[in-house]
């Protein structure tokens, strides 16, 4: 797989082919938001789409990336996350380039257990736990 950022100006076509891979992840967001607030946050450029494509650039999956800059780290935070192939150390490897020329030191998620499990193979750890409750 080839990972690749989709420029702001392609997001409105890319999106019919990307809105399957954010729409599953959203079962696991906890309502924060939805696919369609995906898509806003994706068409004014405060979200990045990236893609994972296959040699004849067939995408497989998406990510959907904000940025968080901190006194000592700018942290690139993966937001959303789906499909097949798009999280492995190659596509890993290719994602950390890309983010380093986008000035980012760091890459997180929030994550549910499994993807907790995909994480650990390809280089991540455990950083906190984040915990919720209602009010």
């Amino acid at each position: 797989m080839i990972i690749k950022t989709v420029g702001l100006q392609y997001i409105s076509q890319t999106w019919p082919l990307i809105e399957k891979y954010i729409v599953d992840s959203q079962q696991y967001g906890g309502g924060d938001y939805s696919s369609e607030h995906v898509k806003v946050y994706l068409t004014t450029g405060q979200w990045m789409l990236v893609v994972a494509v296959d040699e004849n650039n067939v995408i497989h999956g998406a990510m959907t990336i904000t940025f968080n800059n901190y006194p000592n780290h700018r942290v690139a935070f993966i937001t959303a996350t789906g499909g097949k192939g798009i999280i492995t150390k190659d596509t890993l490897k290719q994602l950390k380039e890309i983010l380093k020329g986008l000035g980012a030191t760091r890459i997180r998620s929030a994550v549910r257990p499994s993807m907790e499990r995909l994480l650990y193979r390809v280089g991540f750890f455990k950083r906190y736990t984040i915990a919720e409750t209602q009010i």
